[in-house]
């Protein structure tokens, strides 16, 4: 490992080489950040920078493979979970290789990706494998007629959460939409997602509705004399919604609908998939509206629907049925 003083904005580079040329969200850059600097805000230190002051390591002289290690063991005894323990240390495999490229070091401490064939990575972890929960459909509808449809926001909530669960979108793509995006005769949406890859998604009659409900009694007197603001989902001041707001909206949404999980804007378009492949849809069709690179991503909710499969196929067959003791 290089001794040489890495320059002081190096982390500056870094999350521009996240921006700019890797196009990453603003959250998954400071998510990046997080694990590698920590969240000093709150809850207990976990990034890798923490870690290392807390045993008092230089960065990048005196990190080895061992100390890597040592940070992998340190995390798990605080119970992270492996699935963020992965994220971890591919936030950190990332800063090694941008490092790298720049010269600003000349040997990293994390292996390389693996090449076909070859041998499993030291620091390879086995991830538990969680299967996303979802929302019943008499639960999603609940939710759906939580919001008071007497008042502008009542209005802007029902369609938000409509259009989320009816296209699968990202919380991130809803907040970015734009009032042109949307074609309410064709039931169309122009969908921006990640790495700045459009897509078209379709909406349903319910969907199309609140929305035109929406556009034509509420968004008018959110905007009031503001005409110039072109985000479709806009607050009291006329301006554009953000990500955090609309995930407190729908955890009251879904308390005052009695429903016990927690709910979130992702729990929606987990359950869009979900209903979609129940009702029979083609697992690439699936995949193309959800906007995943690879079909293995869309594959787990196919794991999902047969485990809601199962648990009905228990509950409702009568030579399946198992005795209650």
């Amino acid at each position: 490992m290089t001794t040489t003083p890495l320059p002081e904005n190096y982390i500056d580079e870094y999350v521009s080489h996240l921006q700019t040329e890797l196009n990453l969200s603003p959250r998954t850059v400071r998510n990046y950040l997080n694990d590698i600097i920590g969240n000093y805000e709150h809850g207990k230190p976990k990034g890798f920078f923490q870690y290392l002051s807390s045993i008092s390591v230089d960065f990048p002289t005196g990190v080895d493979k061992y100390v890597i290690r040592g940070y992998i063991a340190w995390l798990l005894e605080q119970g992270v979970a492996k699935n963020s323990v992965g994220r971890k240390l591919s936030a950190i495999r990332s800063l090694y290789r941008f490092l790298l490229r720049e010269e600003m070091i000349s040997e990293s401490p994390m292996p390389v990706a693996r090449k076909h064939g070859g041998r499993l990575s030291a620091f390879s972890i086995k991830l538990d494998k969680r299967l996303p929960s979802f929302l019943t459909e008499d639960e999603m509808q609940r939710l759906l007629e939580a919001p008071d449809p007497a008042t502008p926001l009542g209005l802007r909530d029902r369609a938000i959460m409509e259009l989320i669960y009816a296209a699968g979108l990202r919380v991130s793509e809803l907040v970015s939409l734009q009032d042109n995006q949307i074609d309410l005769y064709s039931r169309e949406l122009r969908v921006t997602g990640k790495g700045n890859k459009e897509r078209l998604v379709l909406i349903g009659k319910p969907a199309v509705d609140a929305i035109n409900r929406y556009i034509k009694s509420g968004r008018p007197l959110l905007m009031k004399d503001k005409k110039t603001d072109t985000a479709l989902f806009v607050n009291y001041h006329g301006t554009r919604l953000t990500a955090r707001w609309i995930q407190k909206q729908m955890l009251k949404y879904a308390k005052s609908a009695g429903i016990r999980q927690e709910v979130h804007p992702h729990l929606l378009r987990h359950s869009f998939a979900t209903h979609m492949l129940d009702g029979g849809a083609d697992l690439r069709v699936v995949q193309e509206l959800l906007g995943h690179a690879s079909l293995s991503t869309t594959q787990i909710y196919t794991h999902v629907s047969r485990s809601h499969a199962r648990k009905v196929y228990l509950a409702s067959h009568p030579l399946a049925k198992e005795e209650k003791t």
